[in-house]
């Protein structure tokens, strides 16, 4: 019985979903770069900026670049910026590349008694796509409309 205790604890706190911390840095990285539009952004400083190890954000833009949303460039002089228009960055193309498209739980992988009459993976399936339903209502463009927000990503080095 005190699993039906635990899960009635879950259910009624109503807990979210929530993103990796990569994807966390990606959106932060991507919106740090796109409001300091006029020179290319360093790893260094937006490390700094956001006080995040200089290694997790390698990995970032890394994957970033790989996904053609960032150029880099190498050297003294070098950097990162968009590569892209922030009106064509999507929300839920950026989420889905840093999370994965993996359903929110994946009852073949695993025996189960109920396979074939429990609801729970078409419950969740449903509750996923209309996240991401609402997330492709959103650009990189779109998340940067405040100017408090614009203006508070302004690096004043």
């Amino acid at each position: 019985m005190m699993h039906n205790v635990y899960f009635k604890d879950i259910f009624q706190k109503r807990l979210a979903m929530q993103l990796s911390r990569f994807t966390d840095y990606t959106l932060r990285v991507l919106f740090y770069v796109a409001t300091n539009d006029s020179r290319l952004a360093t790893l260094s400083e937006i490390a700094e900026y956001y006080d995040i190890s200089i290694e997790h954000l390698r990995k970032v833009v890394h994957a970033l670049s790989k996904s053609g949303y960032l150029d880099t460039y190498r050297g003294k002089n070098g950097g990162i910026k968009l590569a892209k228009a922030t009106s064509d960055i999507n929300l839920a193309d950026i989420v889905a590349q840093s999370e994965g498209q993996q359903p929110l739980i994946n009852c073949g992988q695993q025996m189960c008694r109920l396979t074939g009459f429990c609801s729970l993976q078409s419950a969740l399936a449903e509750a996923q796509k209309s996240f991401v339903s609402v997330l492709e209502q959103y650009t990189l463009a779109d998340l940067l409309e405040k100017p408090e927000m614009r203006q508070e990503l302004i690096n004043t080095k």
